[in-house]
């Protein structure tokens, strides 16, 4: 049984068409047919504004410059809002899975404000512009954490229908959860375990640190002698969390830093049986021939 093959076997629920979906995806690029992937997100501009996204980098506030990058890099797929999607949907049909993210938030909301996800794009809209499966973000954690997964849960219950699987960003936050707890590998493993049970196909996470948030899960972890003082342990140990290894689970860059430090991160996530990355800013606020030097490299750390 092909690699592709086993992980999609694991998908029990699901129709042909969502299998298919994410047979183009693993089998797209350089990495194709390993069970590995990399994917270029570009969803910043909502999020972080456009000049903190793109000023380092003014050619990428084009959004065929994204397109182009993930092709030019041998990537597994492309995810965007709706806008840049819809920028670039004609010219690049066809040549690279792309994914639509239907929430965003952006930074002018109030720090003090509850945070929440705003739904900016349909399943439809995926459906028109010929895009491969559909993003969502979650905070668990968050006050609203409670409608976002209602919400999330009907998002991905209706791509199903249409073939398209989800694509999950869990992120933790809010509440009582301070920055320690929101990377904290309990937390993380958590968040992992709740995109997967309301029916995520992928799931991105940040990866996580040593720090044990939860009193009584430290407790189960010293009582079991789990090891979690190395970054693919705790690799490892998300993998676990979603569903014991049946769900795809990749592992975002966060903002730009070091390349050894990527290349340390991809190092981890191999060793821990992770999926693989799915890098933007590192990526898009590099100069081009940096960025596809970078993500190449990337590459023959989860070829190898």
């Amino acid at each position: 049984m092909s690699k592709t093959a086993e992980i999609l076997s694991k998908y029990e629920g699901d129709t042909p068409g969502t299998k298919a979906n994410l047979y183009r995806f693993m089998n797209t690029g350089k990495l194709a047919g390993t069970g590995r992937m990399v994917f270029l997100p570009v969803d910043q501009g909502f999020e972080h504004g456009p000049v903190r996204s793109f000023g380092s980098n003014e050619p990428a506030y084009d959004p065929h410059y994204h397109f182009q990058l993930a092709i030019d890099a041998g990537l597994n797929g492309f995810a965007a809002p709706l806008g840049m999607i819809e920028a670039g949907a004609n010219t690049f049909a066809g040549r690279l899975p792309t994914i639509l993210k239907l929430n965003s938030a952006n930074m002018m909301i109030p720090n003090d404000a509850r945070k929440d996800q705003a739904v900016t794009a349909s399943v439809r809209d995926a459906i028109r512009l010929g895009c491969s499966g559909i993003g969502l973000t979650i905070y668990p954690g968050a006050t609203s954490a409670l409608d976002m997964i209602e919400e999330a849960r009907e998002l991905i219950a209706e791509g199903k229908t249409y073939g398209l699987p989800s694509f999950v960003w869990s992120y933790p936050r809010e509440g009582d959860l301070t920055k320690e707890c929101e990377t904290a590998v309990d937390v993380a493993a958590y968040a992992t375990q709740m995109a997967a049970l309301i029916g995520a196909h992928v799931i991105k996470v940040k990866l996580p640190s040593e720090f044990v948030s939860q009193k009584d899960v430290k407790a189960i972890y010293e009582q079991t002698g789990k090891d979690l003082s190395k970054q693919s342990d705790r690799v490892a140990h998300i993998v676990q969390a979603a569903l014991g290894g049946r769900r795809i689970v990749i592992f975002s860059g966060g903002d730009k830093k070091g390349v050894d430090s990527i290349f340390d991160d991809a190092t981890a996530i191999a060793k821990g049986g992770g999926n693989g990355s799915i890098i933007g800013r590192n990526a898009f606020k590099r100069p081009k021939p940096e960025a596809l030097d970078m993500l190449d490299r990337v590459i023959e750390i989860y070829r190898d």
